[in-house]
């Protein structure tokens, strides 16, 4: 970065403080996690500079054979890693790709089942707020009071009422493993479509350690980020030749223009870091490693979410042990460099930009080489944090085993 660094001092000192924050705290937001050296060299590579608006041999500028290569070679990828005959890498971010599937089958107005924010969902699974709940007709389901996981039989009731053109699996705070088929035999008994959209679990299900949604959903979308470990974007997924038809459409030209050629070809090469057998073995680490955590916290006194958790998510009740809100959980955390989000947890009293819980994940510190025993240093520090949220001594004691944690673990060798 050193024609940066000359040419843009303060852009290049906010860029070298983000790095130096990313490799000194502990990075505990389930969505997030972080690249390799490679996928960093084609996100920021020389195809920022290309226009290629279209598909590949279907582009409506000149110069982009090699642009099309790029491109080709994300899709491949793709549709071996997920055993799926057509696939979109051109959406920019997973809620444009759940944009572009919703428009690819549905009408405006059209109804939609899906699991609610306050359960685990996500913004695009219909919030009034969002595109979703404003162009469609939402209604949810959500995870039973008894036991905190999806209640199928609850899915299926409210689908017979309903009478959704769509259902929608998938979540962005839920910890437990999906039961796609099963999602999709609700689908056939009510006359509707299935959607799933596993932003979260995607390099879980890329690992043959959770169920393959492409088996059974007529669509679906993910984020290239999260447990995949790719560039932030999104891609679209199925099995039937005339919805990829419509998807490509909605996407180009219904609701993008020119592809990102730098991000697509940055999935392309997250794509066959996760096609080979060191992936594999790195998402069996992320889920023994969110196990570890959780596990540990229950034993040190935590409400852990469902009780366990079988991804890479550790969903967390935080008020009733410490007595602190999730947003203040969150803040007293991130004063000793421990970085998390504040997360509502099921039937929450507070509102959600307070919250009762905070939400954990895996991926990052393992992609830093973290154990189980080290995660379970991790939870110690969590609590010790939250019990002591004005203790300047204790906190500064954190402070000082965190940094020896991602001293032991570096981000990026030198």
């Amino acid at each position: 970065m050193k024609s940066l660094q000359e040419q843009d001092r303060e852009l290049y000192d906010a860029i070298h403080a983000e790095k130096e924050r990313q490799e000194g705290h502990l990075e505990l937001i389930a969505s997030e996690n972080f690249v390799s050296e490679a996928v960093l060299e084609a996100d920021g590579s020389i195809l920022t500079n290309k226009y290629a608006e279209g598909y590949p041999k279907k582009r409506y500028y000149g110069g982009c054979e090699h642009v099309d290569t790029v491109e080709n070679l994300a899709r491949d990828r793709l549709k071996e890693l997920f055993h799926v005959k057509y696939v979109n890498v051109q959406a920019h971010s997973g809620s444009t790709a759940n944009m572009g599937a919703y428009r690819a089958v549905l009408k405006h107005g059209a109804k939609v089942l899906g699991m609610s924010l306050d359960h685990g969902g996500h913004l695009t699974h219909g919030h009034p707020l969002n595109f979703s709940g404003i162009d469609y007709e939402f209604q949810s389901y959500g995870v039973s009071d008894e036991n905190e996981t999806i209640d199928y039989d609850d899915v299926l009731r409210k689908a017979e009422s309903f009478k959704p053109d769509l259902i929608v699996a998938g979540a962005s705070a839920y910890p437990r493993e999906i039961d796609f088929k099963r999602f999709k035999e609700i689908a056939d008994r009510v006359g509707a479509r299935l959607m799933v959209d596993m932003a979260h679990i995607a390099g879980l299900v890329a690992a043959d350690l959770h169920q393959n949604p492409c088996e059974y959903a007529d669509i679906v979308t993910s984020t290239t980020h999260k447990t995949l470990r790719g560039p932030r974007g999104g891609i679209i997924m199925t099995n039937d030749k005339e919805i990829y038809k419509e998807i490509n459409k909605t996407v180009f030209p219904g609701i993008q223009g020119g592809p990102l050629m730098h991000i697509i070809a940055a999935k392309a090469a997250a794509f066959k870091e996760a096609l080979t057998p060191g992936f594999k073995d790195y998402q069996r680490r992320v889920i023994e490693n969110a196990k570890a955590l959780a596990d540990e916290l229950q034993r040190l006194g935590f409400k852990v979410i469902s009780g366990g958790t079988d991804t890479h998510l550790v969903l967390v009740e935080v008020k009733s042990l410490t007595g602190l809100t999730g947003k203040k959980a969150e803040q007293v955390l991130e004063h000793v460099n421990i970085t998390c989000n504040k997360n509502t947890v099921p039937n929450d009293p507070e509102k959600p930009f307070i919250t009762s819980g905070i939400r954990l994940g895996s991926p990052a510190l393992t992609t830093r080489g973290f154990t189980k025993d080290a995660m379970r240093i991790v939870a110690g520090l969590i609590k010790k944090t939250l019990m002591n949220p004005e203790d300047e001594e204790a906190l500064d004691e954190v402070r000082d085993e965190v940094a020896k944690l991602t001293g032991t673990y570096p981000l990026y060798k030198a």
